[in-house]
């Protein structure tokens, strides 16, 4: 490749095209492509590191916590998981039809990692992904803003294409959380996606939030159109954890005691 070339490709920013001009060159040389052939392969590598570069962009704002794409997924741990239902909504039809998901199930049965599993094959299908901690979420609502700081913040939950909300469940609300909540999915309701977890029945979410009307009008929106899957089995942080192992006798009698040294 000639100084100017190089020049040329990096003042145009096609790095993709310059990194595989040579290869492409020989290739092009010892099949004697046609020109539009060769300028085809040229553009569509541009385009192939392009689309990588916007991925990791992507994926990288998403803010996933602990990322394990759907292709590494265990699914003999939990039969429970119906592959066939996961990969369905892995092609992101749901999100086109702006419905909902709940996953519900006990703590380690693999929610989070289905949740980021189907974040990340939404970027992949193009779409534009936020994942969160409901916690998170609802202490950024809350927070101290200026009204137009308070609008940016509302403004990040509702752009997102598909929005993932976590571990819903896992401990008690602060005060008026059913408030900033019921304000994100009502607007997000029929024109956004929304992917909860939750380790607790839907029947609870009155009490875990302290507020039970606006959670039965949270409720009434979010199901409406919401696909729940339930998942059960064994957790996966537990799986590789040694069994007890069995009590001598005349050793741990006293309970609690041992927990003293």
């Amino acid at each position: 490749m000639t100084h100017q070339l190089k020049e040329a490709c990096r003042k145009l920013r096609l790095s993709g095209l310059a990194t595989s001009l040579d290869l492409r060159l020989q290739e092009a040389a010892a099949n004697q492509l046609p020109p539009a052939q060769f300028l085809e392969l040229l553009l569509q590598d541009e385009l192939n590191v392009r689309n990588q570069r916007q991925l990791e962009r992507r994926k990288k704002a998403a803010g996933f916590r602990d990322l394990k794409p759907l292709e590494d997924f265990d699914w003999s741990f939990n039969p429970s998981i119906k592959r066939s239902q996961i990969c369905d909504l892995a092609t992101g039809q749901f999100i086109r039809q702006h419905r909902d998901i709940l996953l519900l199930g006990p703590p380690g049965v693999g929610k989070s990692c289905l949740a980021q599993a189907l974040g990340h094959a939404a970027i992949r299908a193009g779409f534009q992904v936020l994942y969160c901690s409901v916690f998170d979420l609802v202490r950024e609502l809350q927070a101290d803003q200026s009204p137009a700081e308070a609008q940016r913040t509302l403004t990040r939950y509702l752009k997102p294409e598909l929005l993932c909300i976590d571990d819903f469940g896992m401990k008690y609300f602060p005060p008026k959380s059913a408030e900033s909540l019921l304000e994100l999915i009502v607007r997000r309701h029929q024109n956004r996606s929304t992917l909860m977890t939750s380790n607790r029945p839907i029947e609870d979410w009155g009490q875990l939030l302290g507020d039970m009307p606006a959670a039965t009008a949270i409720l009434d929106r979010f199901l409406q159109q919401a696909e729940i899957i339930q998942i059960t089995g064994r957790s996966y942080r537990l799986r590789n954890a040694a069994p007890p192992a069995p009590a001598e006798k005349g050793k741990n009698d006293g309970g609690c005691a041992d927990q003293k040294r």
